[in-house]
């Protein structure tokens, strides 16, 4: 099939990998434009915008897809459907109609739970126990389209929103092969209205950590926030980032560190801190951390 794929982020290279080595022709890749990053704020290609370099495919960026001369470019590649992961913009109606088969969007939760922005990590901060990936046929609403495949996964305790990712990326790769395999037979699938959830974009306020909150929340924080934007606290007027704990039984003033293996106090229970980052530092697991930063049982944080 002649594949329109549009995909920024690090999620979508598997997903664009997986469409050609199903034997499909990628006739052109859309990702967001090059941005400034890292010290030098000098412009990067998205993951996506790489990957497909790296392949020798043809590559638009466009700031905006809704004017006519965007409109009329994406038309004439006469596309049998498009593959949406993660593109970052919302497609007008013209676009959606253009493909033979419209626009498949890899999603990743389990519809209508979790539409939005943020599904991998609202799942987590929330005690999903289950998540997965739907292939959706797009409209113009948010995450609204029918469904033509739905695949699960169990979410377990120890999980981070970098450990979902990665298996999610996997999963919607395996799913949109098989999906562009059986077009245009799958029936779709009505998303109920029952059970709708909005996985709002993390805003960075959330990020830091209330100790005054019960341990499952708190690790839940931690886990769905890492690695990015990252749980923190202060320490001595340092912000700490928090990319790994654990719930363990424990009791104490909250906020307080109850052993020498960096246990925080919770309102109920405690977390153990498994991997932290300091500010302009890399991550480290706890025991490097500690030889570097004091945090012995009684200090509050």
């Amino acid at each position: 099939m002649r594949v329109v794929f549009m995909g920024t982020p690090e999620f979508s290279v598997p997903v664009l990998d997986a469409v050609l080595a199903a034997g499909h022709e990628v006739v052109c890749v859309y990702c967001q434009p090059p941005r400034p990053a890292g010290r030098g704020k000098k412009d990067r290609l998205t993951p996506g915008h790489a990957r497909a370099d790296a392949l020798g495919l043809p590559v638009r960026h466009p700031v905006s897809v809704r004017t006519p001369d965007a409109l009329a470019e994406f038309s004439a590649l006469q596309a049998d459907v498009a593959v949406v992961v993660a593109y970052g913009l919302i497609l007008p109606q013209a676009i959606l109609d253009a493909p033979v088969h419209g626009c498949l969007n890899i999603h990743a939760s389990l519809l209508p739970r979790w539409r939005g922005a943020a599904p991998i990590h609202r799942a987590i901060m929330s005690g999903d126990t289950q998540t997965g990936v739907c292939i959706m046929q797009m409209e113009a609403g948010l995450d609204t389209g029918p469904v033509l495949l739905r695949r699960s996964t169990p979410i377990s305790e120890a999980e981070t929103t970098a450990d979902l990712h990665d298996r999610l990326s996997a999963m919607g790769a395996s799913a949109i092969v098989d999906v562009l395999a059986d077009l245009p037979g799958l029936p779709p699938e009505v998303q109920p209205e029952d059970g709708v959830t909005y996985a709002a974009k993390i805003d960075k306020s959330e990020a830091a950590i209330d100790w005054a909150q019960p341990a499952r929340d708190v690790d839940r924080l931690i886990r769905g926030l890492s690695p990015f934007p990252g749980a923190w606290f202060d320490f001595e007027g340092t912000r700490v980032k928090v990319l790994g704990s654990v719930c363990v039984e424990g009791t104490g003033v909250a906020g307080q560190v109850i052993d020498d293996a960096l246990t925080v106090a919770c309102a109920d229970g405690a977390v153990r801190l498994t991997r932290l980052q300091r500010a302009g530092k890399a991550a480290q697991d706890v025991q490097v951390f500690l030889r570097g930063v004091s945090m012995p049982k009684g200090t509050q944080l």
